[in-house]
């Protein structure tokens, strides 16, 4: 190996076997661990969620218990709303396939495009909130945005490189990081209602004077106005509880039952640390202090000692850079399922060779950087951005569960109960949605708004350009596909000989593509080849790697193809084979099978069908990942002579 590949080697590990039978069980995860890659982004949100809405009650910090409750509920609300769609979208159940499916392709964009941004949001808020949670008990003059976005840009780099590893080694190692944060804070919420049960009277009081003060200053309108404005700022605390559908993909079997386990761990552990925290707040006295935030102040309250507070602060900075991983993790996910449904470069639903979505991982990457500089590492304003999105798709995921259960209501007998849960969901998430943008549109939100309507706008040119040139191959296909296998007739080809010319053809499914390259082959050398070898890879993709399976079923696909293909060439009298092999790179493997051909067949020219537009423009190779020209250059390099047929696709 080179010095780059030994080195790229070094950080990224070795590729997956894909022909290992226990590789899905390697990679998938139990929910313990699911619950530590998927579940921390929730659980981290009580770093800046609780601290948001606490903020908001400035004046009126008795609201503190009946926001506890709030929280508590909604959290339980909208984390079983989602075990419920678990169990009816088992290979994934996330916001952009329940829109698609129930609400139709343009609501699944959108939720998708919301999506896309939110897990971007999701890194660089969650590494901005560490990187606040870390620089509280630092010298203040330390905390500059400059050197806070350099430390956060740091951060992105390295779990960057940590994910492109692969799922469960990014997650294994932060294991600890998570054990920490859920013991210090145990010790924090016991601590502080334990050691504060005396006061609990008094503060009751003081909660009960307090709230008959504002019913007669402020009437009974304007207090809950002021209650719905801070229920709305902390709505960073609900984002991520769509995590966990979103990656089924990656459970341990059962799927369902592991991700409902993960669900609920989630959900118990969110409810109870945003409010234990904001009753915390109240009971302690917490006030802001500038340069800290409000979890620094309460640490701080406890009189443990400067270890403790370090202490707790690194494991919530920790368990934030944890929180960064469902970016990493998701993102790329709902990228790929956009891709294979055309709303995005095809090429995003490729994997690497250590079965990552490596181009939406480094996507991800460049999205929280650009975040953060945008923002400067400001919080409140990466929290509004972040909480817009996550409830628009909330609240389709609820629209289109609320429609399912409507269409459903004659065949299943519980659908009354079922209904409710989802427009109980629904009611929340909207209201939360308008709140956040009314009260914080100049501030964030629109930005927000629009990214995602310039990303909806992206996705849907995407889109038609891809249905043009698929209608365009359908008719071709249509012409093509139902030619008579003896189309010659005459005597049946022998096998294959090695001193003899043959036409090596690199094929996809069987389509009109295909047999458009092979015809083009005998009009270009009438008579020359009289054999023929078709050539094929099972390329594993993220829309295929669902399963231990599912790389069997790819394999029987492909050569099924491939045997059409054989036997439409013995139809026309020539000798005909077919070689296959499985990968995630279709070039590498590609190559490999060429390089066995070549040397078996000297006399061995290979083929490759290339779409040809009129006019060749960037956005075209972009969509269209220049396969056929990358392996002609990789073929002629190893002395394999390979020519490229043109399928010419008019405007």
């Amino acid at each position: 190996m080179s010095w780059f590949e030994k080195t790229k080697r070094v950080m990224f590990g070795r590729p997956r076997d894909l022909s290992d039978p226990k590789l899905f069980h390697k990679i998938s995860l139990v929910a313990f661990l699911a619950w530590v890659g998927l579940g921390s982004d929730g659980l981290s949100s009580s770093a800046y969620g609780p601290d948001e809405t606490f903020r908001a009650l400035a004046g009126h910090p008795h609201l503190a218990v009946f926001m506890a409750l709030a929280v508590a509920l909604t959290v339980f609300i909208i984390s079983y709303a989602y075990s419920k769609i678990i169990e009816h979208f088992p290979s994934g159940g996330g916001g952009y396939v329940v829109a698609t499916k129930l609400l139709g392709p343009m609501f699944g964009v959108v939720s998708g495009s919301a999506l896309l941004v939110d897990y971007g949001l999701t890194i660089s808020v969650s590494i901005a909130s560490a990187a606040d949670q870390i620089f509280s008990f630092l010298p203040a003059e330390w905390g500059t945005w400059q050197t806070k976005v350099a430390v956060e840009s740091v951060a992105i780099l390295l779990l960057l490189i940590l994910n492109i590893r692969g799922v469960k080694e990014s997650i294994s190692i932060l294991v600890p990081i998570f054990l920490l944060f859920i013991v210090t804070h145990a010790v924090v919420l016991l601590a502080g209602v334990g050691l504060h049960l005396r006061e609990i009277p008094a503060v009751a009081g003081q909660v009960a004077a307090g709230l008959r003060h504002d019913l007669n200053t402020l009437g009974l309108g304007a207090l809950l106005l002021i209650f719905a404005q801070a229920y709305s700022r902390g709505a960073g605390t609900y984002t991520g509880i769509e995590a966990v559908s979103n990656g089924l993909q990656i459970m341990r079997e059962p799927r369902v039952a592991t991700a409902k386990r993960t669900m609920l761990y989630m959900a118990v552990s969110l409810a109870v640390t945003a409010g234990g925290i904001l009753l915390c707040y109240l009971l302690l006295g917490v006030t802001p202090v500038e340069g800290k935030t409000l979890n620094a102040v309460l640490v701080e309250r406890l009189g443990f000692g400067t270890w403790f507070v370090v202490l707790t602060l690194c494991a919530e900075g920790a368990l934030l850079l944890v929180a960064a991983q469902t970016g990493f993790l998701d993102g790329p996910r709902v990228m790929a399922n956009m891709a294979l449904d055309g709303w995005l470069p095809r090429r995003f639903s490729s994997l690497s060779e250590r079965l990552t979505t490596h181009y939406g991982i480094v996507l991800m990457g460049l999205a929280a950087f650009a975040t953060l500089i945008y923002t400067r590492g400001r919080i409140d304003h990466l929290v509004t951005m972040y909480a817009i999105n996550v409830f628009v798709t909330f609240s389709l995921t609820q629209l289109g569960m609320c429609r399912f259960w409507l269409q459903e209501r004659h065949s299943q007998p519980r659908w009354r109960q079922s209904l409710a849960l989802h427009a109980l969901g629904a009611f929340l998430c909207l209201g939360i949605l308008v709140m956040v943008v009314v009260e914080k549109f100049f501030e964030g939100a629109w930005m927000t708004l629009l990214v995602t309507a310039l990303l909806i706008l992206f996705c849907w040119l995407i889109r038609r350009h891809y249905a043009k040139v698929s209608a365009k191959l359908a008719r071709l296909s249509e012409t093509l596909s139902n030619l008579p296998a003896e189309a010659a007739g005459g005597a049946a080809p022998g096998a294959l000989d090695p001193h003899q010319p043959i036409a090596v053809l690199l094929v996809g499914g069987y389509s009109g593509l295909g047999i458009h390259s092979l015809l083009a082959i005998f009009r270009q050398f009438p008579g020359f080849y009289r054999q023929v070898a078709f050539v094929s890879v099972s390329v594993m993709d993220s829309g295929a790697f669902k399963g231990a399976g599912e790389l069997d079923n790819l394999k029987a696909q492909t050569q099924q193809a491939l045997e059409r293909y054989a036997a439409l060439a013995r139809g026309y009298g020539l000798a005909a084979a077919s070689y296959t092999a499985a990968g995630t790179d279709p070039m590498d493997e590609i190559e490999k099978l060429c390089r066995a051909i070549g040397r078996h067949f000297p006399k061995a020219t290979f083929f490759a069908g290339k779409l040809i537009f009129r006019k060749d423009t960037w956005y075209q190779r972009l969509l269209h990942n220049e396969t056929a020209t990358a392996i002609q250059r990789r073929l002629q390099w190893e002395g394999l002579p390979t020519v490229i047929l043109p399928v010419r696709v008019r405007d």
